[in-house]
């Protein structure tokens, strides 16, 4: 109890006691509610103490429990002119190549993984392309010949829309007033200039390409083009299995006549030999084929 006694503090306690028993018999009953009262005020002193240990505690909670990292957004990528799924892949480091960021954008690009517009955004996943399982040589068979037809198709219906647009009768064409109105508020076109050399003839070629949706890069033409002629316009192959047949191979890309006319670009020159003809041609061939002249690494 004397442990217990220097908590409380009782002595000024027992010193009111004391007085109120000399003071008056009756008052006595009434220390017992005095000492408690004393002994409570007490307290309040060591309250501020008390209180603000209390109200530093719950400091640390906030520190202690850290929201977890919120997972990290997907990128995007947008198509400028000269992309394929082919040279994004590569460049973007993407593990599948471009059949892995085909699956992952396919409701964005559609059924034909060799058209993609300038402008069109697509989302890079790294991580999802490298789950993506690899497909079976059944899937990349059925894949290939999705994508010819899809091009065919594709092929088939910008010359028959250059057809319907060459043969418009001209009654069609508005006349006078109504005529001069649109052309007066259409700004004037900027002509593209293009270098008479191998960069200029690629950079042109890129040009149409983009206007009739076929895949191809800079660095995938040049490549193919130092291979295959070596950058000389005129380069005739007199000896392969080709020209034996009668159809030898011409010009950068050194193209035979056949499928030249069968894949000329309209617009394009119908000369063989012409370099921007030439390369729109076998860029046109090598995506019906290949996907992408950017596929391309060898004789095709």
């Amino acid at each position: 109890m004397p442990a217990h006694g220097k908590h409380r503090r009782p002595r000024r306690n027992h010193v009111s006691r004391g007085l109120a028993l000399v003071g008056t018999g009756g008052a006595a009953l009434s220390l017992p509610l005095i000492a408690p009262a004393t002994a409570g005020a007490a307290t309040p002193a060591a309250a501020p103490e008390i209180a603000a240990k209390t109200f530093t505690a719950p400091a640390a909670a906030p520190v202690a429990a850290k929201a977890p990292a919120a997972p990290a957004a997907a990128r995007t990528y947008t198509v400028v002119s000269g992309d394929s799924l082919s040279l994004i892949a590569h460049k973007k480091g993407i593990q599948g190549g471009w059949k892995s960021l085909y699956r992952a954008n396919q409701s964005a690009v559609g059924d034909n993984p060799s058209l993609i517009h300038p402008g069109l955004e697509l989302t890079i996943h790294r991580g999802s392309a490298e789950a993506a399982p690899a497909p079976t040589k059944t899937q990349e068979k059925t894949e290939r010949k999705t994508t010819a037809k899809a091009k065919k198709s594709s092929t088939d219906d910008r010359a028959s829309r250059s057809e319907r647009r060459a043969t418009a009768p001209a009654s069609d064409a508005p006349t006078g007033a109504s005529a001069a109105a649109p052309a007066a508020a259409a700004a004037p076109a900027a002509v593209a200039q293009y270098a008479d050399n191998l960069d200029g003839w690629i950079r042109q070629s890129l040009d149409i390409m983009a206007q009739h949706g076929i895949p191809g890069s800079y660095e995938g033409i040049h490549r193919n083009i130092m291979r295959e002629s070596s950058g000389n316009p005129r380069a005739i192959n007199n000896w392969d299995i080709n020209a034996v047949n009668g159809t030898p191979s011409k010009g950068l890309l050194q193209v035979i006549e056949p499928t030249f006319l069968a894949y000329h670009v309209p617009g394009t020159s119908t000369d063989l030999y012409d370099p921007v003809a030439n390369i729109t041609a076998a860029c046109n061939y090598a995506a019906d084929r290949y996907g992408s002249i950017d596929n391309v690494y060898g004789a095709y």
